[in-house]
């Protein structure tokens, strides 16, 4: 029966493939990497755009997601995180946060706290460095993030959709200007030990990137933001970007990976697509807060 099924699998397998046109069949790295991004995005636009509890999904995958690779890594350098709490606190949260707010934020980060104290004083083989490290992945991953959810509900729709979704494009864009301008004419090393293939050109391409899509969010209904303003706050989201960006390289560098998953095929991990996103939720939210350019709900 078994033989009888593996074949079976073998000729849907191939009836599928004969299907396929021919230059789909053997697809380039660049291909793979252009539909894995595709497919990425289009989740992602969707999940921003349609309402605030999708956008709250989309942000408890990605915590959870990038939590367990941040720990797969740690543990490879010797680390001895506990990831189930992380992981757990990670995708709490953005949970935290879109029903209590700020409160939300500060209790699961109590509970964490607790639960990793406990676990340390009952857990012989814990150290003081695998509580610091259990507890750093589920706020990189999880409470930065949650930025990206007080920004969204801080206007009504579609508007809270639109300025996240451009907040998004300034990341996005941020990352492929710096690549593109980077690869064809940088030849000045940005941070050559952490990352070597950055260059100061594309660094500045990304920036410039960063606060056009700055610049367009200024026109978003609701939003209260000078053009000067915007700009000025783009290029701070571009710096932060960058930053998160060098240290999830540093992150892989000392752990000894090169990616940080394999979950994105052509990408790597999702930690990886989201690095620089990570300091940009939580650096906008400051900004946009702060200088009363949005309505304050938390």
């Amino acid at each position: 029966m078994d033989d009888q099924e593996r074949t079976r699998g073998q000729k849907i397998k191939q009836s599928v493939q004969n299907k396929t046109p021919k230059k789909l069949r053997n697809p380039t790295d660049l291909q793979v990497r252009f539909r894995t991004g595709f497919v990425y995005v289009t989740l992602s636009v969707l999940c921003l755009i349609i309402n605030n509890w999708t956008t709250l999904l989309l942000l408890m995958l990605t915590a959870g997601i990038t939590a367990g690779e941040f720990y797969y890594m740690l543990r490879s350098d010797a680390k001895l995180p506990n990831e189930t709490l992380g992981i757990i606190a990670a995708v709490l949260y953005p949970v935290g946060v879109f029903f209590f707010g700020l409160m939300g934020a500060m209790m699961v980060t109590l509970l964490l706290l607790l639960s990793l104290i406990v676990w340390y004083v009952f857990w012989q083989r814990a150290r003081v460095p695998d509580v610091g490290v259990s507890f750093f992945g589920a706020a990189y991953c999880g409470m930065l993030l949650s930025g990206i959810l007080m920004i969204r509900v801080s206007l009504p729709d579609p508007w809270g959709g639109v300025l996240v979704l451009l907040l998004f494009l300034s990341v996005w864009g941020n990352d492929s200007f710096a690549y593109l301008v980077g690869s064809k004419f940088g030849k000045h090393k940005l941070a050559p030990r952490t990352s070597p293939k950055k260059s100061w050109e594309g660094f500045l391409a990304g920036l410039v990137a960063s606060m056009l899509f700055w610049w367009v969010m200024s026109f978003v209904p609701g939003v209260v933001m000078p053009i000067p303003m915007a700009l000025v706050f783009g290029l701070l989201s571009g710096l932060m970007g960058v930053l998160g960006d060098l240290a999830e390289s540093r992150i892989k560098r000392n752990s000894g990976f090169k990616d940080s998953g394999t979950i994105m095929p052509g990408h790597g991990g999702l930690l990886d697509r989201c690095d620089s996103l990570f300091l940009v939720s939580v650096t906008s939210a400051i900004l946009l807060f702060g200088g009363g350019c949005i309505p304050f709900a938390g």
